[in-house]
């Protein structure tokens, strides 16, 4: 006769089993995907190393990571593999891949894009197949959120740097007339007394710029959960970064005519981002709080009331 330890024993292994065997097979769909495409992803790593624009990639599955290390209780609470889907999003990504591989002459441009894409669809579908739907509707975030691996195709990369040059042009101009410094401007290239800048591709602001809106968009998973307002405060970033990105140039120029030329060529210039960066963190701060603090008021509304109250204060008779 089994003893009650012995069937207690039984219950937590039968239902730790089907979460187990899910974990295991979607490691293995992991570790076969990386050595097929070890040449990919060697690839993606040197363009992140190596491309201002690419530098937050590396982090990319690690943050993803964490997020479902982090969330495992509520993202695993039932577990119900989906084959049919898993696999058809499988195939869909190794046919993109095959032809992103096969049909470029190197890694240049966008092929690197279509083959990182190809292996997020292939993860999004072993994650189908081994955890299901229902599984990845709790865990949609993080499963989207690694997108942001994928390098930017290169005429989306040239609007986006172009638009954050015309922004930024446009800002410092105007901030320079606002603190009284006489200034023309000729295209990208603004001139005050004493010194001449361009505002060029280099200094259009992409690194810190994506390094804002990852971070906009995970104090938005974490804080917000309206869908107008999590658009609202990510949808900010564009104008901050450009904003931010006038004050960075207006300060450098500022300083190098009133204190030392070397301002626009010192560790200032170079590596100075992330004040200014810290500086567009603080000028979203008021609004995020906002609109968290209407999230409370919301949530603390929906709440059910005690039994014995009504509206207005008092107790039932």
């Amino acid at each position: 006769m089994s003893s009650a330890s012995d069937v207690n024993s039984t219950t937590v292994h039968s239902n730790r089993s089907p979460i187990t065997q899910a974990h295991v097979a979607f490691c293995a769909i992991l570790l076969v995907s990386a050595i097929v495409s070890w040449k990919t992803l060697g690839a993606l790593v040197a363009y992140s190393l190596h491309n201002e624009s690419a530098s937050h990639i590396i982090v990319i599955p690690l943050v993803s990571a964490y997020l479902l290390f982090a969330e495992r209780k509520r993202i695993f609470a039932a577990v119900q593999p989906s084959l049919a889907a898993g696999t058809g999003v499988i195939l869909v990504g190794a046919g993109l891949y095959w032809t992103a591989v096969w049909s470029a002459l190197g890694w240049q441009g966008n092929a690197l894009s279509a083959a990182t894409l190809a292996l997020v669809l292939i993860w999004v579908g072993g994650f189908l197949c081994s955890y299901g739907l229902a599984t990845a509707q709790r865990a949609v975030f993080l499963l989207l959120f690694l997108l942001l691996m994928v390098p930017l195709p290169d005429s989306v990369l040239a609007w986006i740097v172009h638009a954050l040059q015309q922004g930024s042009t446009d800002v410092t101009y105007l901030l320079f007339k606002i603190v009284g410094v006489p200034v023309f401007r000729q295209g990208f290239v603004l001139s005050v007394p004493g010194v001449s800048i361009e505002v060029a591709a280099e200094c259009s602001g992409i690194r810190s710029s994506i390094a804002l809106f990852i971070t906009c968009l995970l104090a938005a998973h974490f804080y917000l959960r309206t869908p107008w307002k999590i658009l609202v405060f990510v949808l900010l970033v564009l104008p901050l970064a450009v904003v931010k990105n006038g004050i960075r140039i207006v300060t450098l120029t500022l300083l190098s005519i009133y204190i030392d030329p070397s301002f626009l060529r010192g560790s200032l210039h170079r590596d100075g981002g992330f004040v200014f960066f810290l500086l567009a963190l603080l000028l979203l701060l008021p609004i995020f709080l906002a609109l968290e603090k209407s999230e409370s008021r919301r949530a603390a509304l929906k709440a059910p009331q005690p039994a014995g109250s009504i509206e207005g204060g008092g107790t039932r008779s």
